[in-house]
């Protein structure tokens, strides 16, 4: 593997037209301005906001780049065409921020239909959860901080709790695995105990709940290798997407605020080393531990590839999937297809208006990942040249 299979972008880019790749050399190339990307986050909630007509121009745009629908049915030929290339997808119903008990009723109600949607279709083997896309946020914090819950938010746990349990109950009974999202550590013990309480419920002969590891926290080394510790002795598998992480900037000022000891690796390198490490730890006990690969970086990508192949598993062994976004780094994502490896997208989709803050933090993160929108218009300059658009 001495040639980087990344760089072929007749598989990147086999499902855009030219008129696609055009779009997203606009878009990219618009992402690579800081300013650019801050006034036009501003300009475009308080366009909807004030319901002026932009949802056609934000459709196709920024939402035609990174999401697959407004609905579920409107992904699926996008679906069918990734599954042709060998690309699996995880439908996400990306609407955040909601705080009332209908709304997460709702949201769980969605999930439930995603999920046996999901068992009639072998192209989306995933679902994923949010937790405070199913409780509010507070009460996870609550939790976290050990601190004692009044009668009323001791119903309202209750509530959160069985929506988790009637989840991870569907998925295991539909045998579609679940994937539950990292959030601010704030909230994540509280998360990460019930998850996995549910692993040690439902996760024997195959792991069907997974739990998110973002590895831009210094610990989760530690809670990893207590989990395959927890998991031996209790005779259940761990599912683990490791991720980097999504919340920096918010982790690191909250922690000068209160004055603790910032959660998150001092820099990019020690965030790069935890990743690997946590990879690696892993990537030595597939008998127990089961993983996703959610990683838009092609070092840690090739390495997990090579260390495969040295431990002679077959590039499509269940115990290891690699996982993208939609919209971003199609050249690992296809490539790795191409090559035999399990791969997903995961596909948000929603009504343009609730699906806004997302779009936004990809459009930051873009911004904010060194060379992540550099390598972009790179490949798709690279791809423009080679079909001579």
């Amino acid at each position: 593997m001495n040639e980087n299979p990344f760089n072929n972008t007749a598989n990147a880019f086999s499902l855009k037209s030219d008129k696609d790749l055009k779009k997203a050399h606009f878009i990219f190339s618009s992402m690579s301005k800081p300013w650019l990307v801050d006034l036009g986050s501003k300009a475009t909630m308080l366009a909807l906001n004030w319901k002026l007509p932009v949802k056609g121009i934000i459709k196709d745009t920024i939402f035609h780049q990174f999401c697959g629908g407004t609905t579920d049915e409107e992904c699926m030929p996008l679906v069918e065409k990734m599954f042709e290339k060998g690309v699996s997808s995880i439908l996400d119903y990306s609407v955040e921020g909601k705080e009332n008990e209908a709304d997460f009723d709702a949201v769980v109600g969605k999930k439930l239909t995603l999920i046996h949607m999901a068992s009639e279709n072998n192209a989306l083997p995933f679902e994923v959860v949010k937790p405070t896309g199913i409780g509010r946020f507070y009460i996870w914090q609550k939790i976290t901080e050990k601190k004692t819950l009044t009668p009323p938010e001791e119903l309202e746990w209750e509530r959160i709790y069985n929506r988790v349990d009637l989840l991870c109950k569907t998925a295991v009974d539909n045998d579609i695995a679940l994937l539950f999202d990292g959030e601010e550590t704030w909230m994540q013990d509280a998360a990460d105990d019930l998850i996995r309480e549910m692993m040690l419920k439902y996760n024997h002969g195959k792991a069907y709940i997974y739990n998110t590891i973002q590895c831009y926290r210094h610990d989760r080394l530690d809670y990893i290798m207590e989990l395959y510790e927890d998991a031996k002795a209790n005779d259940f598998i761990v599912g683990a997407k490791i991720v980097r992480g999504a919340y920096m900037e918010k982790e690191r000022e909250r922690a000068i605020k209160y004055g603790y000891e910032s959660p998150i690796c001092k820099d990019k390198t020690a965030t790069d080393e935890m990743f690997n490490h946590v990879m690696h730890y892993i990537l030595d006990r597939l008998d127990t531990i089961k993983l996703c690969i959610g990683t838009h970086n092609e070092k840690s990508t090739l390495d997990a590839m090579k260390t495969l192949a040295e431990k002679n598993i077959e590039p499509n062994t269940n115990d290891v999937w690699f996982g993208q976004l939609y919209g971003m780094s199609d050249n690992l994502t296809f490539n790795l297809a191409a090559l035999g490896h399990n791969t997903f997208k995961i596909l948000p989709f929603g009504p343009i208006e609730d699906v806004m803050p997302y779009l936004i933090r990809r459009a930051q993160e873009n911004t904010s990942v060194a060379g992540q929108t550099g390598r972009e218009l790179t490949l798709i300059k690279q791809e423009m040249n080679r079909r001579g658009i």
